[in-house]
């Protein structure tokens, strides 16, 4: 059976098929093409079956964001099936999961990437989000270092002093300094590249959401995460429908004078750690 004989549909590429990924693409996936990446074949197997047992178009690509060669690959593949509209990056690694080294070449390295390869292929009137986190306001970077960050080639992040000095410390660092660098790829290619393809894009930080992979950190330090959640002004968690609420918005025509910025959801963590309520450890 044909469900949908309309052509030259637009194209949204998600990059780390994950709860928060597929919620935002479920808000505006009605009558578009959706193409998958993941590193996983198995988890694109599931989530495309429920994209499609759900009516939606669906096509995946197992990708190594880890890799250039995969992450350009991933972007000619989705140009390949019309106009590029919206771009959506949640791959990463959380604190708990991985070494320093893997964090910052998948979290910081990986994300500037798919920010590069997409920033040639996105349409105009495009937008993109990356899936940053509330851990990027918890470690601040000097100016002059993140002026230094701005200039630097994506190739070239990991031989900066402050990232081989600083970030390998511990894999909590090196995960709060690659959500900052995050919200920095994004400006520069807000101003720049994107720019020049007239497309949008920008970062959702998300506080403490349940999802499959924060049971892993949960799991890990589950009294510290108790005590951040107790403290903030929500006293809960989120959720992933939520971040995708937010997403959607930023993707859509209503938000179209927003690009380059960063919109922090998190239930009033960061305010309670500026403020003194309270104190990381």
């Amino acid at each position: 059976m044909i469900f949908d004989r309309n052509e030259n549909k637009e194209v949204i590429a998600l990059l780390g098929a994950g709860s928060m990924g597929t919620a935002i693409v479920r808000r505006i996936a009605a009558g578009r093409k959706i193409l998958l990446g993941d590193i996983s074949e198995k988890n694109l197997e599931q989530v495309s079956h429920d994209f499609r047992y759900s009516g939606y178009d669906v096509e995946t690509m197992i990708v190594n964001a880890l890799e250039k060669d995969s992450v350009e690959a991933f972007a000619e593949k989705a140009a390949s099936l019309g106009n590029v509209k919206y771009f959506i990056d949640t791959a990463g690694a959380s604190p708990n999961q991985a070494s320093p080294e893997h964090i910052l070449k998948l979290d910081m390295v990986g994300t500037g990437y798919a920010l590069d390869a997409f920033g040639k292929v996105m349409a105009a009137g495009g937008a993109g989000l990356v899936i940053s986190s509330q851990t990027g306001y918890m470690y601040p970077i000097p100016n002059e270092i993140e002026l230094q960050i701005l200039k630097t080639p994506t190739e070239e992040l990991m031989d900066l002093p402050f990232i081989k000095e600083t970030a390998y410390q511990r894999s909590g660092i090196a995960y709060m300094i690659a959500k900052r660098v995050n919200h920095l790829q994004v400006q520069k290619a807000a101003a720049t590249t994107w720019k020049e393809r007239r497309a949008r894009i920008n970062t959702i930080s998300p506080g403490v959401i349940v999802t499959p992979l924060a049971y892993d950190e949960f799991a890990a330090a589950g009294a510290g995460y108790q005590n951040m959640i107790d403290s903030s002004a929500a006293e809960r968690t989120g959720t992933s429908d939520e971040i995708a609420e937010a997403g959607a918005f930023l993707l859509g025509e209503h938000a179209g004078f927003i690009t380059g910025t960063d919109l922090l959801i998190d239930g009033g963590v960061i305010a309670s750690i500026r403020t003194g309520q309270y104190k990381l450890h």
